[in-house]
């Protein structure tokens, strides 16, 4: 049986990077540097105004199959991460694959789980593989969540960027990606919600709790999120590595979906683990919510710390409540 791995990864931003001192002299009431500690993010990336999860894709994978000499039409199928998809309908991946040239015989699927996501497109890469249906997957993230947040939030202004990565999942023999973890819990819908332009009418859709609601189209309960992730997160991650015969000083990296520091922090002083062993890299970055994941990979292999043989722990969480982790041998 053929199993999965992670292979090269690409990623692209748009063209605009937004400081924090562009924020704080059109907010001259905010407290920046308050912001940027909590939040650890100093500036971010935004998409054009007629830029889409498409184009930013498109881009990402082309950069992929550029720089690591991949033919196109050896995709099998491609898996596309996103919450802001071009249009309601078509898929968004089919729109890609046309895009990109792939084969017409190649399949193409959209799912909807932002902060959670890359990992849930490992666990179905895998699946494809083992299953013997597919042997190169192309999963693809892309967010463009500027387009829900307007310039005077200071909830999530400062916090969220727009990005796209590109990962080629390849087939190999050895078992390189196991221990998948699940995790949802949807009475926490409400704490992250776009809650116009589905179906629903706006007169009976959900209702945000708590906090003050900015006039934004998403919406976000910080206190909440952070209370959730807490609590939920590094449970799973002890409970993952057990079942896995391992201890946590037998993994050398946790990699966790990339929110804000503080949240880092607080899994940081939970799983009695630091800096070195699980990674902020979010500075220059912001939370580009399924993209944080390939991202904060790419960057580390950029870096030299991720090695052959290393033993890593994925971890994504967030929207939905959506939740999920693997164990990575690298």
């Amino acid at each position: 049986m053929l199993h999965s791995q992670i292979g090269p990864i690409a990623v692209h931003f748009p063209e605009r990077v937004e400081t924090n001192e562009e924020l704080q002299a059109r907010n001259p009431e905010w407290d920046l540097a308050l912001l940027a500690e909590k939040t650890g993010i100093y500036s971010r990336t935004i998409a054009a105004p007629n830029e889409t999860a498409s184009d930013l894709g498109v881009q990402a994978a082309e950069r992929l199959f550029r720089e690591h000499a991949i033919d196109p039409k050896s995709i099998d199928y491609v898996l596309l991460c996103t919450q802001t998809p071009d249009y309601p309908l078509p898929t968004t991946a089919c729109l890609i694959q046309d895009r990109l040239g792939l084969r017409t015989n190649c399949g193409a699927l959209d799912f909807n789980l932002g902060c959670s996501g890359y990992v849930y497109g490992l666990s179905m890469a895998e699946g494809l593989i083992a299953s013997g249906q597919c042997k190169r997957v192309l999963l693809i993230t892309a967010e463009t969540y500027s387009k829900y947040i307007l310039d005077d939030d200071r909830s999530i202004k400062p916090i969220f960027s727009d990005a796209a990565a590109a990962t080629l999942i390849e087939s190999q023999e050895r078992q390189a990606i196991s221990g998948f973890e699940f995790g949802t819990d949807g009475s926490g819908a409400d704490t992250l919600i776009v809650a116009d332009g589905g179906a629903r009418p706006a007169s009976c859709a959900i209702k945000p709790r708590n906090r003050k609601r900015w006039a934004s189209r998403l919406y976000m309960d910080g206190p909440s999120l952070m209370s959730f992730t807490v609590g939920a997160i590094p449970q799973m991650v002890r409970e993952m590595i057990s079942k896995q015969g391992l201890a946590p000083e037998n993994i050398d990296l946790f990699l966790m979906h990339q929110a804000t520091r503080k949240m880092l922090e607080q899994l940081q002083t939970a799983l009695h683990t630091d800096d070195d062993h699980l990674p902020i890299r979010l500075a220059h970055r912001g939370n580009t919510v399924s993209c944080t994941l390939p991202i904060l990979i790419h960057d580390l292999r950029g870096e030299g710390k991720l090695k052959s043989g290393d033993v890593s722990v994925l971890v994504g969480f967030g929207v939905g409540w959506s939740w999920a982790g693997c164990i990575w041998r690298v």
